[in-house]
């Protein structure tokens, strides 16, 4: 049988699942570095998750804008949101993952310091005082939000496992 590139009405075309799981597996590492940062503060095992944090932060971003672009594309043979709750789910993580890397953007951007991501210079930086209110920004709402995304990521998954098991809608088959 062959692979289904684009979504269809009862399953997720393999570019979806794709972008679904390796996501997934981005923000594994993502949120481990940051409870590394958080709980395990000055090991080996923080400095070497930590160190990735940008890196993989922008990924995820990118990825996030291509999964949207690639849902738009698809809208009409996606299978449907098993509520409204579901849809308002999925716009609430997709608004997350688009705006906890934009407040680290903004305040990286403030701070004058220069962002390099695989080896390309995506902000030279700058001389001179940083920008307050964009560093400010990122200080007071990227890790809220990222911990708040996290729990929405959590919730998103113990939802699938309930459809599954007391519904008569097996979500989570759609994108295995």
């Amino acid at each position: 049988m062959a692979l289904a590139i684009m979504d269809t009405t009862t399953r997720y075309g393999v570019v979806s699942k794709a972008l679904h799981w390796g996501m997934a597996l981005l923000f594994v590492w993502q949120f481990s570095g940051a409870a590394a940062r958080v709980f395990l503060e000055d090991t080996a095992l923080e400095s070497f998750l930590w160190g990735t944090h940008r890196t993989v932060g922008v990924t995820l971003m990118l990825l996030v804008l291509l999964r949207a672009v690639w849902a738009l594309i698809n809208t009409s043979r996606r299978p449907p949101s098993v509520s409204v709750m579901a849809k308002f789910g999925h716009l609430v993580l997709y608004g997350l993952m688009i705006a906890v890397p934009t407040i680290a953007l903004i305040r990286q951007y403030g701070s004058g310091r220069a962002l390099d991501v695989f080896g390309i210079n995506l902000m030279p930086g700058f001389e001179g005082e940083r920008i307050d209110w964009m560093v400010n920004l990122g200080g007071l709402l990227h890790g809220e939000l990222g911990w708040a995304l996290l729990a929405l990521i959590v919730g998103h998954v113990v939802m699938a496992i309930l459809h599954r098991k007391l519904t008569n809608h097996d979500v989570v088959s759609r994108m295995t």
